[in-house]
């Protein structure tokens, strides 16, 4: 099956689209695996992070595309948090349809000039592109988690940046290892029927799962998960590894936590498709 494009699974998918981060091939191998099991669409993601632990990007996003087409289900291959425009031009020039550029952390009028260049560049070559206003809550210590996106604010970076989904601060915060984020579903409302592109979720993996339904509801059409999959990873490794002293085959202690992240995947998407 070729690559599935986000937008694509964003605008033929009637509930929210389950975007997923890659670490290493058995993340993607367990994503896909779950995504298979319930029938539904689903992104792998690549952060810049995960690019620097491999010290490149061509490894991971080939190996990851090549797992996304052999798929029996759509699945698109995106970059994330992308802060420096050179990897969203390796990214696309490797065969990536998607990209989010994180130009959050510079001041707004430099936010905007230089998401807008991304963006027509990206556009010129058929490429979809995500960005965000400011910090989602708790990245890299700024924003508290009870940073707000205002929605004039946010329709305003749209019209200027030609951005094709934007990511908002309603309540998550990043790296939350516990399920008790708190958003703010009227603001997400709002931000629906005001912005006229796909809402983005950062942070999702300290939100419940009825909330998660909720803000799928109220029109969050993207939801980021990392984290949670992580934890559920590291679990079953170190369960897997307490159970048994004496292994050294590294797959039996991987595929548990591939295994353990493929359940999770599956449980999700079935979250978001309500």
């Amino acid at each position: 099956m070729p690559l599935a494009g986000i937008g694509d699974i964003v605008r033929e998918s009637p509930a929210g689209v389950g975007a997923f981060n890659v670490i290493q091939l058995e993340h993607a191998t367990a994503i896909v695996a779950g995504a298979e099991a319930v029938g539904l669409p689903v992104v792998l993601q690549i952060s810049e992070n995960c690019v620097k632990y491999h010290g490149a990007l061509e490894p991971v996003a080939l190996a990851s595309m090549a797992v996304a087409r052999r798929a029996a289900v759509p699945v698109a291959v995106h970059l994330d948090h992308a802060t420096r425009r050179e990897l969203v031009e390796e990214a696309v020039e490797l065969g990536l349809g998607s990209v989010m550029f994180d130009a959050s952390a510079l001041p707004d009028e430099e936010n905007v000039a230089a998401t807008a260049e991304v963006a027509a560049w990206c556009h010129g070559r058929g490429v979809w592109v995500e960005a965000e206003l400011g910090e989602v809550g708790g990245k890299d210590g700024v924003h508290a988690p009870g940073a707000r996106t205002k929605p004039h604010e946010a329709v305003d970076y749209v019209a200027r940046t030609g951005v094709d989904a934007l990511a908002v601060a309603v309540g998550t915060s990043h790296a939350m290892t516990t399920k008790d984020a708190v958003l703010d579903l009227d603001l997400i409302t709002e931000l629906h029927a005001a912005v006229p592109v796909p809402l983005v979720l950062h942070g999702s993996s300290g939100v419940p799962d009825d909330t998660l339904r909720e803000a799928v509801r109220h029109g969050m059409k993207k939801i980021n998960i990392a984290t949670h999959l992580n934890k559920a990873f590291t679990g079953a490794v170190r369960d897997y590894l307490a159970g048994d002293a004496k292994v050294v085959d590294s797959r039996k202690y991987l595929r548990a936590g591939r295994d353990a992240v493929a359940r999770e995947v599956s449980h999700l998407l079935g979250v978001l498709a309500g």
